[in-house]
């Protein structure tokens, strides 16, 4: 790792030039908790991003959910993903005495339930899946999940109490690390990455949109879904990352109706995933859709029938409830649909990306795994089998950089 520098801005002529020890691509919450903790371990970091703390985030229900996100053959991105929940309240606590901002932290649990026969077989199997992994989880008749969450509907056969899982506010979160990177020193350079600079073989930072050109020791591109899409990058460095789109609805629940939901509740219904998160604050959110329709960010009146038709079978009341908002993100998934950690086959380029269904429980760990490979060049042990180089990625001598769409192109 260079030697730490104060971010400074170059007496040359022609567009101006600043240097950083650390240069994050991409203001997310995976880019701002990197830039954070790089930021807290001294050296000189800075972040560019036109709008920094937005991104999936504001889409994102927050669900915490180690457990009950467990799926057959992800057995090695359970370690990680249980690893982060640990660290949550320690993090959130940190966070927020670090702002003084609240996160919408809540030890709340979830209840996945199941509505027919096929539905609660499938569920008995992910128990069984879930005790072999060592997790805990308790199953429940159809009646004591009823008697947990009165709001469900009559039909529900059973279901999965997962105390273990919470959840968190994703705008609250990506507001806070906002604030904490500020304080911590963190400089915002808010516009686009234009394209990766590289010389000889070495990455030494990006250009800007309006031509500034910025270096860093590192860079780290945690562009979330647009990390495959910045110039520059040698196609045997290019991140593998797709964007993977999801609608999401917010409801609200009157004081009239309160308690509504007391926990996450969770199902499968006619072969899609459909969960509700109350917040604490009366906000509802439902989701999700799980689109491969590239950079597509519309909101469709399919999507929106779907969720609450879904949604209605699982609790029925939540037609009562207004609707306040409907949006649509895209989640960075990757082949595996695990997270790119750490050091790529070009020097000076890190990645921290395709975390795609699990980038808000993961923020913790990638914050102290980016961390100690900026200050270390190496992966700590809980990281290592999510390394850019496990997709076999080509020699950085023998790459060229390919015409890859500029990442400050506009989505459709």
């Amino acid at each position: 790792m260079h030697s730490r520098t104060t971010p400074r801005t170059a007496e040359v002529s022609g567009p101006p030039r600043t240097t950083a020890d650390v240069l994050v691509v991409g203001g997310g919450i995976i880019g701002l908790v990197t830039a954070w903790r790089a930021a807290q371990r001294g050296l000189a970091t800075a972040v560019v991003d036109p709008a920094p703390g937005g991104g999936a985030a504001q889409v994102a229900a927050g669900m915490l959910a180690a457990v009950t996100e467990l799926h057959y053959g992800e057995q090695t991105l359970l370690g990680l993903n249980v690893a982060s929940a640990e660290r949550y309240p320690a993090f959130a606590a940190e966070l927020t005495e670090a702002t003084g901002q609240d996160l919408g932290y809540r030890a709340c649990g979830t209840l996945a339930v199941a509505l027919d026969a096929d539905d609660r077989a499938h569920l008995r199997e992910l128990h069984a899946l879930q005790r072999q992994s060592g997790l805990t989880s308790e199953w429940l008749t159809g009646r004591e999940c009823r008697r947990l969450e009165p709001m469900l509907a009559p039909g529900v056969r059973g279901g999965l109490r997962v105390d273990g899982d919470h959840q968190v506010d994703p705008r609250r979160l990506a507001a806070a690390l906002l604030v904490a990177c500020e304080r911590a020193g963190v400089v915002f350079h808010r516009d686009w990455a234009e394209r990766l600079s590289v010389v000889g073989s070495r990455a030494t930072g990006v250009v800007l949109a309006d031509g500034t050109e910025l270096s860093g020791g590192v860079t780290v591109l945690a562009a979330g879904s647009l990390s495959g899409r910045l110039a520059g990058v040698p196609e045997g460095v290019l991140p593998p990352v797709r964007p993977v789109k999801g609608q999401v609805l917010r409801l609200t629940v009157p004081r009239s109706h309160a308690p509504f939901l007391s926990r996450t509740v969770r199902a499968v219904v006619r072969g899609s995933h459909v969960y509700l998160v109350p917040r604490e604050n009366g906000e509802l959110v439902v989701g999700a859709t799980s689109e491969e329709l590239g950079w597509d960010t519309t909101v469709t009146a399919g999507g929106v029938y779907e969720l609450l038709r879904d949604a209605h079978e699982l609790v029925p009341g939540i037609t009562e409830l207004p609707l306040t908002e409907t949006r649509a993100g895209l989640r960075p998934g990757s082949p595996d649909n695990a997270p790119l950690l750490g050091p790529t086959a070009l020097d000076g380029l890190h990645l921290a990306t395709g975390h795609y269904r699990n980038g808000v429980l993961l923020t913790p760990i990638t914050g102290d795994v980016m961390a100690h490979a900026l200050e270390t060049g190496e992966l700590p042990a809980e990281a290592r089998p999510f390394t850019p180089r496990r997709f076999g990625t080509l020699s950085p001598a023998t790459a060229t950089a390919p015409a890859t769409p500029r990442l400050s192109e506009q989505l459709a």
